[in-house]
């Protein structure tokens, strides 16, 4: 990246003023390869999490089992983003927050990395701590770069940050995919840890270069709140002990009895912040009307990666089971196929970038409703495609890969579809009042979808077999169908937002 760094006339006081990356504040070269390695480290782990758990060299579990701890795993990584943002508005700041999180992924996967399964999930909880506390801030870094929301090349240093993670989780799955699948699971999983140890250091060595707000704490507490947090946290935490202590001496404890509370909070917590924001009195009636049309981009949002997610569970597993994993009679590991909604991507972001401009010129560009329409239709699509392979494999043939990688570039049109655009309407519809918490909320969306996946296959529902996945994706595009019919009444309470 080094070549890319040239020198430059920034204003005086922008961070790293002296040089740009690709014309942008030097702080977004440091920036752009944490994610890249978090993203590394995250996908190639995610990429191996499903198979591991089924294999019998892994933990050897049944496919329901393994795609409940996948979607419940993800459920609270997305779960944590809140906090983890409250974190660094209260106590720490984005910056130290995110070294903190750096050091907490990379001991959650070197946790995993050990051949043993009691550590096992105890990785899996580190990692899920880490992540939810980087997510929502390193994107907060980012925006501390630009000297405002006029900043003209802000949008363009979001675009160029989201190619970072884009070509990390491309990479991971062909580096730590094959690695933990051909060599050693254990070893893919140390790979994981090396990618963010890596991003890590480079992090700290090229922080001086950051904009001096990320080392701000926005609010911090009080000595009184500090105690108060304390003393909550330090209350649930022994109730939590002994509660487990009790059911595991007792010779009753299960892992229901740890993914079942986990995914009951993933449905509940996002309803209860939803519900907690509506029935605020400090939102004036404008604000109340917003919040009431994001219930239905939330809900459609929920749906959406209710299915999407899958991608790296349900399918993975169909893969690794049912699937001809192979071109041209060249094999390939199945963690690969992670890599190919990433490639996608990148290939496809600037097409839908390019297209929507378009058309808004012309006047015809879709309004979000319609777009979270699109997004919904396409990813119930993607199941109704997918009950072809199904049907293969029910027939006792191997399904041909590029089946799956058409449900996958199927998927891929539906999250550039859907997933910008809410990003984008979360922001401009958060009430004053919610302005910095309102992206943790989105995330929210995921959890609500992931843990509702998670609770299917706690219940032992096989969501391999044909009818679920024909009901998964009449849901979807119900749901689709429902959010376009309503799209007037939908857009009448958006109010001055389009």
């Amino acid at each position: 990246m080094a070549s890319s760094l040239t020198k430059d006339s920034a204003q005086p006081g922008t961070p790293g003023s002296e040089k740009t990356f690709f014309g942008h504040p030097r702080g977004l070269a440091t920036l752009f390869m944490t994610e890249m390695w978090e993203r590394f480290s995250y996908y190639g782990m995610k990429a191996l999490l499903p198979l591991y758990l089924v294999a019998p060299g892994g933990l050897h579990m049944n496919a329901a089992a393994a795609t409940a701890i996948y979607s419940v795993y993800l459920s609270l990584v997305y779960l944590l983003a809140l906090p983890g943002g409250w974190f660094a508005d209260r106590v720490l700041g984005p910056r130290k927050t995110v070294a903190v999180a750096g050091s907490v992924i990379v001991l959650g996967h070197l946790t995993l990395a050990l051949p043993w399964s009691g550590s096992f999930f105890a990785g899996l909880g580190l990692v899920a701590v880490g992540s939810g506390l980087l997510k929502a801030n390193i994107s907060t870094m980012v925006g501390h770069l630009y000297k405002g929301v006029d900043d003209p090349r802000r949008d363009g240093g979001f675009t160029i940050f989201y190619i970072g993670i884009n070509l990390g989780a491309f990479i991971a799955p062909l580096v730590i995919g094959t690695v933990g699948e051909s060599v050693n699971w254990h070893i893919g999983f140390a790979i994981a840890a090396f990618g963010m140890a890596l991003g890590l250091a480079q992090f700290l060595l090229g922080s001086r270069h950051l904009d001096a707000e990320s080392s701000v704490v926005p609010t911090p507490l009080s000595a009184q709140e500090k105690t108060r947090v304390l003393r909550k946290s330090a209350l649930w935490a022994v109730v939590a002990a002994v509660f487990y202590a009790v059911v595991g001496f007792s010779g009753h404890y299960t892992l229901n009895w740890l993914l079942i509370p986990i995914t009951v909070a993933g449905l509940l917590i996002p309803v209860m912040v939803i519900v907690r924001i509506k029935r605020d009195k400090d939102l004036d009636r404008t604000e109340q009307s917003k919040m009431t049309a994001y219930i239905w981009f939330f809900v459609a949002a929920a749906v959406f990666w209710m299915i999407y997610d899958q991608g790296g569970s349900t399918m993975s597993l169909f893969a690794d089971e049912s699937a001809k994993n192979s071109v041209f009679g060249w094999a390939f590991p199945v963690s690969w196929y992670q890599s190919v909604n990433p490639i996608m991507i990148m290939a496809l972001a600037p097409v839908f970038a390019w297209m929507w401009l378009a058309l808004a010129r012309r006047g015809k560009e879709p309004s979000t409703a319609v777009k979270f329409a699109m997004g919904l239709v396409l990813i119930g699509a993607s199941f109704f495609l997918f009950l072809a392979p199904l049907a293969i494999a029910d027939g006792g043939h191997k399904a041909a890969a590029l089946w799956l990688v058409a449900i996958y570039f199927v998927q891929t049109v539906g999250e550039l579809t859907l997933s910008p655009v809410g990003l984008s309407i979360t922001t401009k519809m958060a009430p004053v009042k919610y302005a910095s918490q309102m992206m943790g909320v989105w995330f929210l969306a995921v959890t609500a979808g992931d843990a509702t996946t998670g609770l299917l296959s706690i219940a032992g529902v096989d969501l391999n077999k044909t009818g679920i996945v024909a009901l998964e994706a009449f849901v979807a595009v119900a749901a689709g169908a429902a959010v376009w019919m309503y799209r007037k009444k939908v857009r009448e309470l958006m109010g001055d937002v389009h």
